[in-house]
């Protein structure tokens, strides 16, 4: 999976707590859905120990304007309806309106789900991504508005991914406090097209047992039932949640809760993001005892873990790889695919023929490379000074070829023309600074 920038609103309350400030500790849910009362009973435990009455939440067009505001900042493309951000703004008021009526009397109905191929970093392959049409993520938005707060309440310690308050760096600091406190035994593992094989009933019957609104219910049927048209075809999924629906995240936390909170039980140190986990654990035979539970709990919940990419490893002579770093021998690194796809988006911006001024360049590649930096800053030091030095050598062909000399040099010379310093000069990121500086800011 890939990793991206984090938002990180206010952390989820660990525990109800009593006093006023019930509204800070929920400072990210939507306040046009979840009133004081309603937090409170999040906090204390609803009455009936499930949901009712949740639909009209969804429907109310203070709702989905707030849902539509959220998928306008995530840019997203049309789906297949052509309707695109700019066009529904243009005539929003009476298509929360129209929504809403949809919603209220039943008939909304959600569009098929334009399906793209994506790139995988560092791979010929290609991951399906689903694009519902930008009223039906208003919707689906609106919808997890209404849902999240309701299942991030009971969410395991374990899943930090796609989370309010969580990230991936929190996951990676729980991995090195974990290697560090002797866990060295790591079940790294892989489950087989997740987001394609989650059998629909019994993720329902998963929110079934917090949500008793038989209408909210039926829209999560709904979009999980949502035709897919991948080029000509259009087809009536059987299972899975689509890639890239703003439900699908939410959903697919949902179901493996359970395995969340089953491995918490038994002293697992397991660490979840999304679909991609390992288990730390302290011996051989610990490892092998979860790996044997993950196994048998994946088979009864209808999911598959791959076969050539599960495995036990022993993390003090063996490397693994976690949410795009490369654990080796005490130390971190990019894993391969990370560094590809940072040097693709590097060639990108320094092609030869590359019509731009070198500042415009350098200015390009500080937004990239700083960027970078800031997710694998805690990578081994001698990491950077390489990715540094063929920067450079990228910027140098660019000169080299402007100043009419033609083929690569090899003695030197470009190096005493266009020195470290000419770059630093006109301020190019320096990675190898930038984690000098962040080292020297820890030890202070």
């Amino acid at each position: 999976m890939d990793t991206k920038t984090e938002t990180r609103p206010s952390p989820v309350a660990a525990t109800p707590k009593q006093g006023g400030d019930i509204r800070a500790r929920w400072a990210w849910v939507e306040p046009s859905v979840w009133t004081d009362g309603m937090l409170a009973a999040l906090e204390n435990g609803v009455k009936g120990g499930k949901w009712f009455s949740l639909v009209d939440k969804v429907w109310s067009e203070g709702n989905l304007r707030a849902g539509f505001a959220k998928v306008k900042a995530n840019r997203g493309a049309a789906g297949v309806d052509g309707v695109g951000v700019t066009r529904m703004e243009g005539e929003l008021d009476a298509e929360i309106a129209r929504l809403s009526a949809a919603l209220k009397d039943g008939t909304y109905e959600p569009r098929a789900v334009k399906r793209a191929w994506v790139p995988k970093p560092g791979s010929k392959e290609k991951r399906p991504l689903g694009v519902p049409t930008v009223r039906d993520r208003t919707v689906q938005t609106a919808l997890r508005n209404v849902l999240e707060p309701i299942f991030e309440r009971k969410f395991s310690e374990n899943s930090y991914g796609f989370r309010p308050g969580r990230g991936c760096k929190d996951a990676l600091r729980e991995v090195d406090r974990l290697l560090h406190a002797g866990n060295v035994w790591v079940v790294d593992a892989d489950l087989k097209s997740y987001f394609d094989r989650i059998p629909h009933d019994r993720l329902l019957a998963e929110v079934g047992k917090e949500v008793a609104d038989g209408r909210a219910l039926d829209l999560v049927r709904k979009f999980l039932k949502q035709n897919v048209l991948d080029g000509l075809k259009e087809w009536t999924p059987e299972e899975g949640s689509p890639q890239g629906a703003v439900i699908s995240l939410l959903l697919a936390n949902i179901y493996l809760d359970p395995l969340d909170h089953m491995m918490e039980a038994a002293g697992r140190g397991m660490i979840r993001y999304a679909d991609d986990f390992v288990v730390l654990c302290r011996t051989k035979e610990e490892a092998g005892a979860a790996l044997e539970s993950v196994r048998v709990w994946t088979a009864a919940a209808g999911l598959t873990l791959h076969p050539e990419k599960t495995r036990i490893v022993d993390a003090a002579v063996e490397d693994f790889e976690f949410l795009g770093y490369r654990f080796s021998k005490g130390r971190k690194w990019p894993r391969k695919k990370s560094l590809d796809k940072l040097k693709d988006g590097v060639r990108e911006l320094t092609r030869r023929a590359n019509g731009k001024s070198l500042d415009e360049i350098v200015a390009k590649l500080n937004r990239k490379l700083a960027g970078w930096f800031g997710y694998f800053k805690h990578c081994y030091k001698t990491t950077f000074p390489s990715l540094d030095g063929w920067i450079r050598r990228r910027l140098r062909s660019i000169l080299r070829k402007r100043s009419g000399r033609r083929g690569v040099c090899r003695n030197g010379s470009d190096n005493q023309r266009w020195p470290n310093a000419f770059f630093a000069n006109h301020g190019l990121f320096s990675l190898t600074d930038a984690h000098a500086e962040a080292v020297q800011s820890r030890r202070s």
